[in-house]
């Protein structure tokens, strides 16, 4: 059982940043892949970022070179650095972790977070 916690969301002005953080339990983290989900409102749920237990990297196109996905095994900690932020990045924003290998498909996730809210201003 892995349980996942977000946190780092808030209000910030088009252009600027935020690090978004997601706690994992279970001493099992460094062998999950982890997934960034967002849902807009009215919209689906959609795949942001990903980072396989091995390092690789994964970037939804509309996010590539802006976000940046990383991890600490040792914090059990995924990170979504994300920067140039845009109006249509607001969302609400989940992590996941997935055992399995198709890290772009929500189905795959075994375990998800509650979600953190982030609010990009125009």
């Amino acid at each position: 059982q892995v349980q996942l916690v977000e946190s780092g969301g808030g209000l910030v002005q088009a252009g600027g940043s935020l690090r978004l953080s997601c706690a994992a339990s279970g001493r099992t983290f460094s062998s999950y892949n982890m997934g960034w989900f967002r849902q807009a409102p009215g919209k689906e749920r959609e795949f942001v970022a990903a980072i396989r237990w091995s390092g690789t990297t994964y970037y939804e196109d509309s996010v590539k070179g802006r976000f940046s996905i990383s991890r600490d095994n040792a914090k059990n900690t995924v990170y979504l650095q994300m920067n140039s932020l845009k109006p249509e990045d607001t969302a609400v924003y989940h992590c996941a972790a997935s055992s399995l290998y198709n890290v772009r498909e929500q189905s795959t996730y075994d375990y998800w977070g509650q979600g953190t809210q982030v609010t990009v201003s125009s």
